[in-house]
């Protein structure tokens, strides 16, 4: 019976290389899959011989044994072996895992159903917290370990016994087509044991529902968003196997004053239109407590910025701080006396319109618009 040339079951050439010779047998792979077509002996006959030719033509030395000699090189007494007899694999599921990992061959996933589940606790901080960094007590409810059995779901003295279906080992094996697939054991939910005489706290889990209090230590600098991993502080996992994680995300309160923008804070400092115009100062409390003294320059407009370097927030991790940005907002003033009015006219009497050159610009180009 005449045996298909390696390369040609695969479609590339001689010269191709092992990006070529991967991706031409993901490709076979896929389109000739027996679980694909309903478990049809042809498509199963031709994934075996692609799978038997992508082993030789991934490994340097089979593939010039077989440039050298053809398929004798693989043959008893023709100078080889069979390809399937070395080289790490245990057979084509295995060739197929190494390809597709484990998404398509469960055999390669952990079984680790008993650990605990993971939590998430919100955790609403101030700004002064976030700048300084702070420990915190937060109460937890969750599965925690069964205090009357000591996590392992037994009762009094009883010892878990080992599972017969799986024979302790968590797994299971099941055939699926051309593959033998491992799974987690339905009879013990892959720790490998059964308990005969169950803890009646905890009904046999080892586990039971706790609220229980924790310290936090929160760092300096964390944001809004900010996921912090406290390991082992999930739930407890199922008769003593490990737990999972507590994740913390933080959550800034409205400040009063300051509104964050990464590493920077800025505020919002209405001032009167006489110190816009005369210049002046503005004294702001810092995050950290101290005041900070802002200089108010002569002629400020309505929305400039001024920025005081180092006394933003802190940086996550890192040294340094960020900036205070103050935003400035002239105010109009809406309640005037009869002596602030006239004080008012008097300027108005003697403007000329150089005070304000934005605003002369603006009426001149409006004027040459109208008057073309």
């Amino acid at each position: 019976m005449a045996e298909t040339d390696f390369y040609e079951l695969l479609g590339i050439d001689r010269g191709a290389d092992a990006a070529a010779i991967k991706s031409a047998y993901r490709r076979e792979a896929m389109e000739c899959h027996p679980d694909r077509h309903g478990g049809c002996t042809d498509k199963e006959a031709r994934f075996k011989e692609i799978s038997q030719a992508y082993d030789v033509l991934k490994d340097p030395q089979k593939r010039a044994a077989y440039d050298r000699f053809g398929h004798a090189a693989f043959q008893n007494g023709g100078g080889g072996a069979d390809p399937f007899a070395q080289g790490g694999f245990e057979g084509f599921s295995d060739i197929f895992s190494s390809i597709f990992g484990e998404f398509m061959d469960p055999r390669g996933q952990r079984q680790n159903a008993a650990r605990g589940a993971d939590l998430r606790y919100d955790l609403e901080l101030t700004l002064e917290e976030v700048f300084a960094g702070v420990g915190k007590d937060i109460q937890v409810e969750a599965l925690a370990s069964c205090d009357t059995c000591n996590g392992n779901g037994s009762r009094g003295d009883a010892k878990p016994a080992r599972c017969a279906s799986c024979n302790g080992a968590g797994k299971v094996r099941a055939n699926q087509g051309f593959f033998v697939v491992e799974r987690m054991c339905p009879t013990c939910g892959g720790s490998g044991e059964v308990i005969a005489d169950p803890c009646r706290s905890c009904d046999g889990e080892g586990r039971a529902l706790k609220r229980r209090k924790l310290h936090v230590d929160i760092p300096a600098g964390v944001d809004e968003g900010t996921r912090i991993r406290v390991t082992g502080e999930g739930e407890a996992g199922l008769r003593g196997a490990s737990s999972g994680d507590l994740y913390l995300f933080v959550h800034l309160k409205r400040h009063a004053i300051f509104q964050r923008e990464a590493t920077n804070l800025v505020a919002e400092a209405p001032i009167s239109f006489i110190t816009a115009a005369l210049g002046g100062s503005i004294a702001i409390p810092g995050i950290d407590g101290q005041k900070i003294e802002i200089k108010i320059p002569a002629g400020i407009q309505s929305g400039e910025m001024l920025r005081h370097r180092g006394a933003g927030m802190s940086v996550l991790n890192a040294r340094g701080r960020g900036d205070l940005i103050t935003r400035i907002l002239v105010e109009t003033p809406t309640k005037l006396s009869k002596e602030q009015k006239a004080i008012l006219e008097q300027f108005r009497a003697t403007e000329t319109g150089d005070e304000c050159p934005a605003s002369k610009g603006f009426f001149s180009r409006l004027k040459s618009i109208l008057d073309g």
